[in-house]
């Protein structure tokens, strides 16, 4: 017996009452970006760290951390969080989209996309941005504090980069002279340095320079001091280093604080780890600097107030990029709700942290325990005893999570076939090149997050994305299409042989003077005009060996007794359950 659900229905706390006297309320915030319905109750759950920390002071401060597995939506409900923060006024800032996930929504914002990689666009790390025009904006400790932060933030990406080159950071002595070395170098030039003008400074061996080297005098002790420096700015400023050359010319589109922004490395492959890693730490750096701007113009009452919400994703690509890059990305990230911006870093799974020596691992650990909202997909069952000691889970939350990790059923693609077909005579949906459109099936975790707070029982949520946002939250686009590419390539080697016959039966052609005759200085005097060579045939299409089930094959009676007077062989009545094996046989006798 089949029963249908019942229909289901929504009202105010007023209306509901009057048919059912005890509703209650789910309990799951309203206040922040709807981000789509609880698994459990199927009320909407709003959340983004923001609207939280601003408006409904549900948190300390405005960080979120997102865990999930590959594949699982992570890129999508970032997305869809900073479509709805948009809405709010909150400018989405991307520091380093290597896939890329974000462009799209950025132009749709309305945004600035900037390219960084090989032959795409450069990103000079000693550019102090803004920095130097909000200054003459500025006065007094207001101005001294914005150049002392831009030459912060310059040093602090110098030695990034030093680090990932050579695999180790500077030493004590090297790192106090580059700090000398951008001090002589501003004071020289008011234009905007590059790194071989930072080593030419180092070359030149100035006063303050040489009195932080500890030389005591002695030049020689001072190239012999500066020499491993050297050689590491050469090839970072030359850009026939391991990084390249994005570092080592000015920068090409300069970023924006009036506009959603995204920085597109999707040009750097990924099998260049550590020039993924220099780029994700120069777009950090710069984006933050950037922040620090606007703060400081604002707090001048010179602009008004503007609130960022900063995406830090594939975190792990960085920290694995140099020792020591975990205290470069602990200063960046350290003090979010003092800068006035709320911050969301993204990786797989913790377990992306145990390549880093111990004590890096301890510090990027605390990334996640400073998080206020931890937002985590599907994730592997190992995983579970790394995570629950930096976030409290249930037994139950951590078998949700394990769960959404199961891959999709075996006939789930069929059943999309059918309807991808049914949408298709509805006019939705389709090929975009005139194709079948290609059928895939969501596995269970699709889209499915467990948003925590502390302590508190995890809030389970479905991402609902609007039809507006469907454009732009697309990942697969590449694989609308079913390749077509085989039978092209059987068609056109049918071709190339056609076309060889052709030319094998034209070169075999003999060469007449007239109809009839024969060349014979060129042919011999016992040369005949052979017959009309065949008519060259076309190949055919190769055919292809289809797989067959073997069935045994009976003795067969081939004696003289079996074959009748007219020389046919007949088949033993043990054959006809075998016609297969009979045909075989009656080919083995002719």
């Amino acid at each position: 017996m089949h029963i249908d659900a019942p229909n289901k229905f929504r009202a105010s706390t007023v209306q509901a009452c009057g048919l059912w006297p005890f509703a209650a309320g789910a309990g799951t915030p309203m206040v922040g970006v709807p981000m789509g319905a609880h698994l459990q109750t199927g009320a909407t759950v709003c959340c983004d760290p923001i609207s939280w920390f601003q408006r409904a002071r549900l948190i300390p401060q405005p960080t979120m951390f997102v865990l999930a597995k590959p594949g699982l939506g992570k890129s999508t409900a970032m997305r869809h969080m900073l479509t709805g923060q948009a809405g709010y006024g909150v400018l989405p800032l991307v520091l380093g989209d290597l896939k890329p996930d974000y462009v799209a929504l950025i132009r749709a914002l309305g945004g600035q996309v900037i390219e960084v990689g090989p032959g795409r666009g450069h990103i000079n790390v000693l550019d102090p941005g803004e920095a130097r025009a909000a200054a003459a904006r500025l006065t007094g400790t207001a101005r001294e504090a914005v150049l002392a932060d831009a030459h912060d933030r310059r040093h602090q990406m110098m030695a990034s980069l030093i680090t990932i080159s050579r695999a180790a950071p500077p030493t004590d002595r090297e790192d106090t002279i580059l700090d000398r070395a951008l001090h002589v170098l501003d004071s020289r030039s008011s234009g905007t340095p590059l790194p071989q003008d930072l080593l030419q400074v180092i070359r030149e061996a100035p006063e303050d320079v040489r009195l932080a080297a500890l030389d005591r005098g002695d030049f020689k002790k001072y190239q012999e001091l500066t020499e491993n420096l050297e050689a590491t700015l050469v090839g970072i400023s030359s850009g026939t280093g391991r990084l390249g050359g994005i570092f080592a010319q000015h920068t090409t589109t300069p970023a924006r604080r009036d506009l959603p922004l995204v920085y597109d490395l999707s040009s750097i492959g990924d099998g260049q780890t550590d020039l993924q890693g220099a780029a994700l730490l120069a777009c950090w750096s710069d984006g933050f600097g950037m922040v620090r701007t606007a703060n400081a113009l604002a707090d001048a009452g010179l602009e008004p107030r503007r609130h960022y919400m900063i995406v830090m994703d594939e975190l792990w690509r960085a920290l694995r990029a140099g020792r020591g890059l975990v205290d470069r990305v602990d200063v960046l990230t350290r003090l979010p709700r003092t800068l006035g911006v709320g911050t969301a870093m993204i990786t797989h799974t913790v377990g992306d942290l145990d390549a880093l020596p111990e004590q890096d691992r301890k510090k990027a650990v605390g990334f996640i325990e400073r998080s206020s909202i931890v937002m985590c997909g599907g994730l592997p069952e190992a995983e579970m005893p790394k995570l629950t000691p930096i976030v409290p889970l249930s037994q139950a939350e951590q078998d949700l999570l394990v769960g959404w990790t199961d891959p999709p059923a075996w006939d789930a693609g069929e059943e999309l076939d059918e309807a991808s077909t049914a949408k298709a005579a509805m006019g939705i949906g389709g090929g975009t090149d005139g194709g079948d459109e290609l059928a895939t099936a969501d596995p269970p975790g699709m889209g499915k997050f467990l948003i925590k707070v502390g302590g508190r029982p995890g809030i389970p949520v479905e991402i609902a994305l609007t039809s507006a946002e469907k454009a732009v939250n697309d990942t697969n686009s590449k694989w609308h299409v079913r390749s077509r590419i085989g039978e092209g390539a059987i068609d056109a080697l049918i071709d190339e042989e056609n076309l060889r016959t052709v030319r094998q039966a034209d070169e075999a052609a003999v060469p007449l003077n007239a109809p009839g005759e024969v060349d014979e200085a060129e042919f011999g005097e016992d040369w005949t005009l052979p017959a009309t060579p065949p008519e060259p045939q076309p190949a055919t299409r190769p055919a292809v060996q289809q797989p067959s089930q073997v069935l045994p094959v009976p003795e067969v009676d081939l004696t003289a007794a079996s074959v009748a007077a007219d020389g046919d062989a007949q088949p033993d009545a043990r054959l006809d359950a075998h016609p297969g094996a009979y045909l075989e046989t009656q080919k083995e006798l002719a």
